[in-house]
């Protein structure tokens, strides 16, 4: 073969070398039409774009704790406009005291659209001794027919409700104050313990402690200022209504040291615990009046206290009646709602 004119090899070089140019840019592909699969294979990924996009931020965490179980055994006890109040006796685990809890559950909780919904807790305590009966749970304070007034229009949680005894024996010398009195019956475990946790063995609820609270009128005041003091990883709320704060049952005796530890009046000033309360007090009663301003000005942060004053009120039951609206708006305000996933 004649060899070629040096223009003609230029010619044929030139082609050559934009032909090995254009494959070389076509396996690897450029910044503007080089697609996924390409781009994988030349940054050494070989997954799929699809397994990419699929990569995306983990699952928000739930918010909704499902019974763990044991169920146990309710029983009805009464009908209320707003749904059946139930009743079990709590045999506690950890306290090994065996006392009456009533329970109460919003309508919403077993409508079928709410069936993956967690709801707020409420304990309530009562006055006096409430040794077998809780007021709560019967038309003196009919807390269970607000609430769903209240809901209807909007200014409220569905809460579901706890109504447990306070005391084992209806004597006043006998008074366990809901605290465990060395030499007697664990009552303030069985209530700050095993109580919350047969509620959630047995309900569907607002996971963590922003869904929980505790009110109380009168003893039970002393009583839901007392646990949510020492139990802020409990509860983040709490209402007393007409309380006092030191303790006083003659079963303190020769235990000063822990009587002061299960004192209102010295946790409220320790700032340790990061709680939201509303204190309330009874206008007729110069007494109560003051003694209940004193002690909410007392708490130091991250405890929080606001005072409220029932114009005109007296320490009756008839009276706590009347203040049920502004606690459980208030308590709303200050707790979780109903949470669904």
């Amino acid at each position: 073969m004649l060899p070629q004119p040096r223009s003609a090899a230029r010619r044929l070089l030139t082609a050559a070398a934009l032909l090995a140019l254009a494959t070389l840019l076509a396996a690897c592909g450029s910044n503007t039409g080089t697609s996924g699969e390409a781009k994988a294979a030349i940054s050494g990924d070989h997954s799929s774009p699809s397994a990419a996009k699929s990569s995306s931020a983990p699952p928000k965490p739930s918010k909704v704790l499902m019974p763990t179980g044991p169920a146990a055994q309710l029983s009805k006890v009464r009908d209320t406009a707003a749904g059946p109040i139930m009743m079990t006796t709590l045999n506690g685990a950890k306290s090994g005291v065996s006392g009456k809890v009533w329970v109460w559950l919003p309508p919403q909780y077993n409508d079928p659209k709410y069936a993956k919904t967690g709801f707020p807790v409420l304990t309530l305590y009562a006055g006096g001794q409430s040794a077998g009966y809780n007021t709560w749970t019967d038309n003196q304070l009919p807390i269970q027919e607000i609430d769903q007034q209240l809901v209807s229009q909007g200014k409220a949680h569905p809460f579901i409700m706890i109504m447990p005894v306070q005391n084992l024996d209806s004597a006043e010398s006998r008074a366990l104050e809901c605290a465990d009195i060395p030499g007697q019956p664990k009552i303030g475990t069985w209530m700050a313990e095993d109580i919350p946790d047969f509620v959630r063995a047995n309900f569907r609820t607002v996971k963590g402690r922003d869904g929980w609270a505790v009110m109380g009128a009168s003893t039970g005041a002393f009583c839901s200022a007392k646990l949510a003091l020492q139990h802020p990883d409990v509860f983040k709320a709490a209402v007393p209504i007409d309380g006092y704060w030191n303790p006083d049952s003659p079963l303190w005796k020769g235990h000063e040291q822990e009587r002061q530890a299960n004192s209102p009046d010295q946790l409220i000033g320790a700032g340790t615990a990061d709680v939201r309360m509303l204190a309330t007090a009874g206008g007729a009663n110069p007494y109560e009046t003051k003694l209940v301003k004193a002690w909410v000005e007392k708490a130091k942060a991250p405890t929080t206290v606001e005072y409220y004053e029932q114009p005109g009120g007296k320490h009756l039951t008839s009276d706590f009646k009347k203040m049920i609206p502004h606690t459980l708006e208030w308590l709303t305000a200050n707790t979780a709602g109903p949470e669904s996933d």
